[in-house]
């Protein structure tokens, strides 16, 4: 059936230009029928077409391919021309011209830009016409190729349309998962940590007390999880990393990250040091998130007996943040992976993040111009966040 090919006869009749070729054609040539045909192996059918012989076919209608030249065309990919049938050796004794009754005939075949076959412009006539010469031949190539340019750019436009719907669903999307991590996630977490410090106001058992503490470090760690995913959600499907740039000193930033740490960690050394001697134009709260990702990844991995080194900088133009521990090398298939989403290492007895500290460090690295680096030998495992002043 025709209708299994509607979309083809669509895509004709949607390149508005196609009536006006067949009319020039037919004007041109003195020819009476004109069509575009798209032609497959096993059909022929008419989708645009111009009839002033009353020939019969109208878009949609259907002809036996075995019994049409254009049946040939395809099968060799060149054009046809013929001027008077009874007048050629080789189409006289043909069945196709005897049994559709003409005398002149032209068809071109139509070719995409990826080199497949669409189908043929053609025209017939009951009488014969002046056609094989190269102004007719020329014109009629140069209409093949308008049709098929048309054609290609209609289903570009189609697919480009197609594409934008689908990243206006996929930002539609983005967008409510945003709003749920945001708003629907932390509000009833955020009940839960004021009922905690509520309760932790009045009386409680030694028991109790335990038992909010940790409900409180739970809060803390969710807490700090769903702000993991929502950084993630904004860089990674989209919006970027929220951050507001101005010239601030960091030291104080760094010193609070480290001295919260430190009070997480009371058993671990931190030897800290900040020779940053102006201020820089960054995000502080970003930069403490990034340092506070780094050196939390060097307490859980590193030696527990050996201090964590910091170091900051501003020296020869550059900002340099750097956080080493001591601990056996990373090896080198994880370290190749380390700033990918999702990517953990293996510390036995320690809480397993989503894996998206070093992401979330590396983007933030990226989104102030800078690079973080990691470097991993025997001695010591090394982040280093440079960047511009």
């Amino acid at each position: 059936m025709a209708s299994d090919f509607q979309a083809d006869i669509d895509a004709v009749n949607a390149v508005s230009v196609v009536p006006t070729i067949l009319d020039v054609v037919c004007r041109l040539t003195g020819m009476g029928f004109a069509a575009v045909a798209r032609v497959t192996s096993d059909r022929w059918i008419a989708c645009s077409v111009r009839d002033d012989i009353a020939f019969g076919l109208e878009p949609g209608g259907e002809l036996e391919v075995a019994t049409t030249i254009c049946d040939e065309i395809r099968r060799s990919g060149e054009a046809v021309v013929i001027d008077h049938v009874a007048g050629n050796e080789r189409w006289c004794s043909h069945p196709t011209p005897a049994m559709y009754g003409f005398q002149s005939y032209i068809s071109m075949p139509i070719f995409l830009r990826d080199g497949s076959f669409f189908g043929t412009l053609c025209a017939i006539d009951p009488k014969p016409a002046r056609l094989d010469n190269p102004e007719i031949v020329g014109t009629f190539r140069l209409f093949a190729d308008l049709i098929a340019f048309h054609l290609q750019a209609d289903t570009r436009l189609a697919a480009s349309e197609a594409s934008l719907l689908g990243e206006r669903k996929a930002a539609d999307l983005r967008e409510q998962f945003i709003a749920v991590l945001g708003h629907d996630l932390r509000n009833p977490l955020a009940s839960i940590q004021a009922g905690v410090r509520l309760l932790g106001k009045e009386p409680q058992s030694e028991k109790a007390s335990a038992i909010l503490k940790m409900m409180q470090q739970s809060v803390e760690r969710m807490n700090a999880l769903i702000g993991d995913v929502l950084d993630f959600a904004r860089g990674r499907l989209g919006g970027g990393f929220a951050a507001t740039f101005g010239e601030a000193s960091l030291v104080p930033v760094l010193t609070q990250v480290a001295g919260e740490l430190s009070a997480a960690h009371p058993k671990a050394e931190i030897d800290a040091q900040f020779a940053v001697s102006r201020p820089v134009r960054a995000d502080p709260a970003r930069i403490g998130q990034l340092f506070s990702n780094l050196l939390g990844n060097a307490l859980i991995h590193g030696e527990a007996d050996a201090p964590v080194r910091v170091r900051a900088a501003t020296e020869g133009g550059v900002f340099e943040l750097s956080v080493s521990n001591a601990g056996p090398p990373v090896p080198a298939d994880i370290l190749a992976h380390l700033f990918e989403p999702f990517v953990r290492g293996k510390k036995s007895g320690q809480p397993q993040g989503l894996g998206l500290g070093l992401y979330i460090a590396s983007q933030i690295a990226k989104a102030h111009g800078g690079v973080l680096t990691a470097d991993s030998t025997a001695e010591e495992t090394r982040f280093t966040f440079r960047m511009p002043l």
